[in-house]
This record gives C-alpha cells, sequence and structure tokens, in this order.
C-alpha cells in the first residue's frame, strides 16, 4: 500500500475520531503503522497534513453536488438536489461531523477555516449553477452571489437549526419549501 495515502487515510481517522486539536503526529503514526519520521517525509506538519485532508473533503463535497444534477431535471430540483447531498455529506461524514462539534466546543482556529473552506467551495458551485441557469434564461436575472449565499444558510438551518427543536424535514417537504421561497421568486416572469 501507498505510505502517503496510507498516512493520509490515519490522519483522516484520527481526525475524525479526536479532532483537529486533539491529534498529534505522533497517533497519526501510530494509527498508520509508521515511524513518525515517515509522516515528516511526506508531510512538513500536522496542518499540511490536515490541509490536504480538507483539500479531499472540498473535492468530495463538489463531487457530491455534481452527481446530484441531471440534464433532465428542472433546475430547481437539480440544485436542491444538489445542495440536499452536500448538507447529508456534511451530516454524515464523520470528520466534517467531529470538524463541525470541534468548531462549536473549542471554536479551533484551523478548523474553523476548513470549514469555511468546504463552505467556499459550496458557494462557488451554487453560484455557478445559478449563473448557468440566468445565462440559459431558467431563472431571471440576480446578484447570484448573494442568492447562492442565501440558499446554502437555508438549506444548514434548515437541516441543522430546525432539527434541534422539531421533527427531520422530508427531502420533499425541503424541496417544496425551496421552490416557495426562493425559486417562485427567481422564476422569470
Amino acid at each position: 500500500m501507498d505510505r502517503r495515502k496510507s498516512i493520509l487515510d490515519a490522519a483522516e481517522r484520527s481526525f475524525s475520531m479526536f479532532g483537529y486539536k486533539a491529534s498529534t503526529v505522533d497517533q497519526i503514526a501510530k494509527i498508520a503503522n509508521v515511524g513518525k519520521g515517515t509522516i515528516y517525509t511526506f508531510f512538513a506538519n500536522k496542518e499540511e497534513l490536515f490541509s490536504e485532508i480538507i483539500t479531499n473533503l472540498v473535492t468530495e463535497t463538489k463531487l457530491a453536488a455534481s452527481s446530484a444534477i441531471k440534464e433532465d431535471r428542472p433546475f430547481y430540483e437539480n440544485l436542491h438536489n444538489a445542495l440536499y447531498e452536500v448538507v447529508e455529506l456534511r451530516k454524515t461524514h464523520k470528520l466534517a461531523v467531529k470538524l463541525s462539534q470541534e468548531v462549536k466546543e473549542l471554536n479551533t482556529s484551523p478548523v474553523t477555516e476548513a470549514l469555511q473552506r468546504i463552505e467556499k467551495a459550496v458557494l462557488n458551485f451554487v453560484q455557478k449553477e445559478l449563473d448557468k441557469a440566468v445565462e440559459k434564461g431558467e431563472i431571471k436575472k440576480c446578484h447570484t452571489d448573494i442568492v447562492a449565499f442565501m440558499m446554502v444558510k437555508v438549506y444548514i438551518a434548515l437541516i441543522f437549526d430546525w432539527e434541534r427543536d422539531h421533527e427531520a424535514l422530508q427531502k420533499e417537504k425541503m424541496l417544496e419549501v425551496l421552490e416557495m421561497f426562493v425559486m417562485d421568486g427567481l422564476r422569470k416572469p
């Protein structure tokens, strides 16, 4: 097995179990079953290792969103499915869950920055989809950066904040909310 890949897998497991702050290079080396020096052959420090893992998580997030887009479906349904997949990934991916927990409990700066990188990637994805829809005439002209921000925040709120005090919304109900409050406003007259 590729040692570099083995180290990345071990680091992701460590960060997923213990969080960024509590993970150490010694611990990652033990999980990877390599010497600490082997890690430094590939990565300068824990921060560089963490950065690569976050880059992989960003790629995984974009892939989840992209795979939800189907050319034969209406724009709003595609966007809903893409956002739903992204938020579900964030909700179920062990690393994403642990990092979100660490930010809430410890407000660890590198973790906050990592989650912001992921959110920025999602915002860029949504904005590009909105730009394409404007260009195709599927929705009216708008400030796609603002609409993307609002849509992502609404999804996060409906899944994470809503579920604290209410029963989880079904995917169909979320689509209904998205269509009523966002897409109706974006439809061309």
